[in-house]
């Protein structure tokens, strides 16, 4: 038997959580593995494999990049990607919905859900014997996260050294973003306007990942000598009445030319981009815009996510 009593270091995917349902799901070791397994598969150096390998996309929201994103991915790393969209399987109707989970996790080994309400796919992860992925909710973004940091690793450098404000909407990309940041260590400020804000439920899981956002009182303010700022459609998915209502309270809140005067910030939208609305076409097209990198990280950064989470 050994003597030796020097502890042995831990993994940091030891442990590794069974559903990825937010950005919190994970701790900052986990986060920093899977961002650098991420960075390890696009550049070639990880050769990881997922033969005989399926995954399960469940979309209730319809979708560009995440189903692309998610399939291209499965097929570099030697599995399969099965689609089903709103019109092949209505989740929570016709069958309960923890029943449906069980089913695809009978024929998947993994399984990723792009839905509306953030409850459903916390049933799904519940009732599924097989990791789960949030692809989006009304709550949560957090894939977009992963590329987001992929992407500020690339182009900033050091996340702990990092600087980056949010313009616009405290919606579910900006909720998951604070929680990446907290995690990750980068500077988060934050510029939304009256009763569009983060919520304290997120402000505070931000706290206990490591440091809320600061809270800027313009949007102005919040991009002062920042590494990048990140901005997002006004009007989400789902909340095309609220559009007229909604609008006016974000007016200064355009990033655009004037905003980023006296700058060398670079731009980052998850896209779909509302041109003339949250982001000017002339900033998106300038050589500011990392939308681009964000948008192929996607794929780099989940696939991290896969290999992390069946590997």
């Amino acid at each position: 038997m050994s003597t030796d009593s020097t502890p042995t270091p831990t993994d940091p995917t030891d442990e590794f959580p069974t559903a990825f349902l937010d950005v919190d799901d994970l701790s900052s070791e986990q986060l920093d593995a899977v961002l650098d397994r991420g960075t390890a598969l696009k550049a070639g150096k990880d050769l990881t494999q997922l033969p005989r390998t399926t995954l399960a996309m469940l979309f209730e929201k319809p979708s560009t990049r995440t189903r692309t994103s998610f399939e291209t991915g499965m097929t570099r790393l030697g599995g399969h990607a099965m689609f089903m969209g709103p019109d092949d399987i209505h989740l929570g109707h016709g069958e309960p919905l923890k029943d449906t989970a069980r089913v695809f996790a009978g024929y998947a080994d993994c399984i990723m859900a792009r839905v509306f309400d953030h409850a459903d796919v916390e049933t799904i992860a519940e009732y599924a014997d097989v990791p789960v992925i949030n692809g989006l909710t009304d709550d949560a973004h957090p894939c977009q996260t992963l590329a987001d940091l992929l992407t500020l690793r690339e182009e900033v450098g050091d996340l702990s050294e990092t600087t980056v404000a949010w313009v616009g909407d405290g919606n579910n990309v900006a909720r998951s973003f604070a929680l990446g940041c907290a995690l990750a260590g980068v500077d988060l400020r934050v510029a939304t306007p009256d009763g569009y804000g983060l919520g304290d439920d997120c402000l505070s899981r931000a706290a206990d990942c490591g440091g809320a956002p600061t809270l800027c009182e313009s949007p102005e303010a919040a991009v002062e000598g920042v590494d990048a700022v990140y901005t997002d459609v006004w009007v989400s998915m789902g909340e095309e009445d609220e559009r007229e209502a909604k609008l006016p309270a974000f007016d200064g809140y355009q990033v655009n030319a004037d905003l980023l005067s006296g700058t060398d910030a670079k731009l980052m939208h998850c896209l779909p981009a509302h041109r003339g609305e949250e982001v000017t076409d002339g900033v998106i097209e300038s050589d500011r815009s990392l939308v681009w990198t964000q948008a192929e990280n996607r794929m780099h950064a989940q696939n991290g996510l896969l290999v992390s989470l069946l590997d």
